[in-house]
């Protein structure tokens, strides 16, 4: 690489939020280059960042292999087909999820190929401000090492898993995501820390492959950032399939010892506990991932946490410097950091690039899924607002019985006076791609009125939520 080349954007991190925001910066007519330092195991460059390698995809793909699994072993007879001699061949499932993760680096590697994007493999930091002016050098440690310059900078370094404290990651017995999708051998028992959206997506995969699963959870509520009414039915759920889910535990101390840990906690009755796991999952939240940017070299603002500070057109304390994605403020999602990359993209070639937050769609995608678009329930309460709310379960709907999955429901919730719909939250068979109708409806600020006047087709899954809102009116047809 040669010394201090110049670009008119240099991207630091390609997980969803850089790599997009490079490709469309490229396509802007802007000479661009995105540094990223994951490799493969190979050494090779797999850009993509925690959601590639660590997060989204590879769970998605063992979400996907360990419900087949299930569906062989328990719900297939049901269909006329019988199987004998159901056995797991998990170093087949994990070469699946492996291959699924390539696939991806590699699409990404082409579109910044086809994009003309520069790619670097390294890792990228601030090492000044250049002649004085609003432009700045950029190291890059790693393969690729050397150094660029840029008249603008996205920081788009995204976030790590948080540890417990006393409890650092092992990856052995004591696992973060990563760890937790790389699992050699089904555990006899998998303790999880945290309820959340990573705990229960592995703590569901382990469970279907075997595993008995325990999950303990802080907070006194089941999924608290989720309508009330979805998360007690979502939870019936899971306590039904076999996980064990503690709410309102008071983690104590956390004890490995050989060959399983041990964890004491409280439970929340006041009981003091211990449990003893094979592995032990910790989802606790994650973390902004500043740590080696050098922001210090140029004055680049983080707050008390690590964030990079910015504001709502996530532009930070420096000139023509940027951030997106995890690092900074709002929900840690890869489409919303997506999305902030096109923005910023699109700000910097001087157009109007907008996120809308109240429409970012939420899924965790456990079976059932569940999903959810703007305010739930129990917002609206708290903020005064006259809603009507209108629902319709699957155990109705046609399409749910001849897939032979009719758990969970559709809410649909809408303004009193005008009708507006201000949130829908699903629980359900995939129920994550039901939630773009949400979405687009939002969008266009549909009222109910306008979901339950549209023609769906029949049978679809996608008929609950007509029939959710043609239920805020309180005329549902097949309910």
């Amino acid at each position: 690489m040669s010394t201090a080349k110049q670009f008119d954007v240099v991207v630091i991190g390609a997980g969803p939020g850089g790599y997009i925001a490079a490709i469309r910066a490229a396509q802007l007519g802007f000479s661009v280059a995105c540094i990223d330092e994951w490799s493969n195991d190979k050494g090779g460059p797999a850009p993509g960042g925690t959601c590639t390698n660590v997060g989204c995809i590879p769970s998605k793909a063992m979400l996907q292999s360990s419900e087949n699994f299930e569906h062989v072993g328990h719900s297939f007879k049901d269909h006329g087909i019988d199987v004998a001699g159901l056995t797991l061949n998990l170093p087949q499932m994990l070469k699946r999820k492996d291959g699924v993760v390539k696939q991806n680096n590699d699409g990404i590697l082409y579109l910044f190929k086809k994009n003309k994007v520069s790619f670097f493999h390294g890792r990228g930091a601030f090492a000044g401000t250049l002649d004085g002016s609003y432009s700045y050098s950029i190291s890059v440690s790693g393969a690729d090492a050397g150094t660029l310059s840029a008249k603008h900078v996205i920081v788009a370094t995204g976030s790590n898993a948080r540890e417990l404290a006393g409890a650092p990651f092992d990856e052995k017995l004591i696992l973060s995501n990563t760890g937790a999708l790389a699992i050699k051998a089904v555990p006899a028992k998998l303790g999880v820390i945290g309820a959340g959206v990573i705990g229960l997506e592995m703590g569901s995969v382990w469970r279907r492959l075997g595993a008995d699963v325990t999950i303990l959870e802080g907070l006194p509520m089941f999924l608290g950032a989720v309508d009330e009414q979805i998360a007690k039915e979502a939870h019936k759920l899971f306590i039904k399939q076999g996980l064990k889910i503690s709410l309102g535990c008071k983690i104590g101390q956390i004890t490995p010892n050989g060959e399983q840990v041990t964890v004491e906690y409280i439970d929340a009755a006041g009981a003091a506990m211990t449990a003893v796991f094979d592995k032990l999952i910790i989802s606790i939240g994650r973390v902004p991932n500043t740590n080696g940017l050098n922001a210090d070299s140029v004055g680049l603002k983080l707050d008390e946490r690590g964030f990079v500070v910015v504001d709502d057109d996530c532009k930070t304390s420096l000139p023509n410097v940027w951030a997106v994605g995890d690092v900074v403020r709002g929900p840690m999602l890869a489409h919303k950091a997506e999305e902030e990359g096109v923005a910023v993209a699109e700000r910097i070639a001087g157009q109007h690039g907008h996120v809308n937050f109240n429409t970012v769609p939420w899924v965790i995608y456990t079976a059932p899924e569940i999903a959810w678009v703007g305010q739930t329930e129990q917002q609206l309460k708290a903020a005064g607002v006259a809603y009507k709310a209108g629902t319709f379960p699957f155990m109705a709907n046609g399409r749910a019985r001849a897939l032979g999955d009719t758990s969970g429901m559709v809410k649909v919730l809408a303004d009193a006076t005008s009708d507006e719909i201000l949130g829908v939250h699903m629980v359900g068979p995939m129920v994550s791609e039901l939630i773009s109708e949400a979405v687009v409806a939002m969008e266009f600020r549909a009222s109910a009125e306008d979901i339950a006047r549209i023609c769906h087709a029949h049978p679809s899954l996608s008929e609950s939520t007509k029939e959710a809102a043609l239920a805020v009116d309180k005329r549902s047809l097949n309910f």
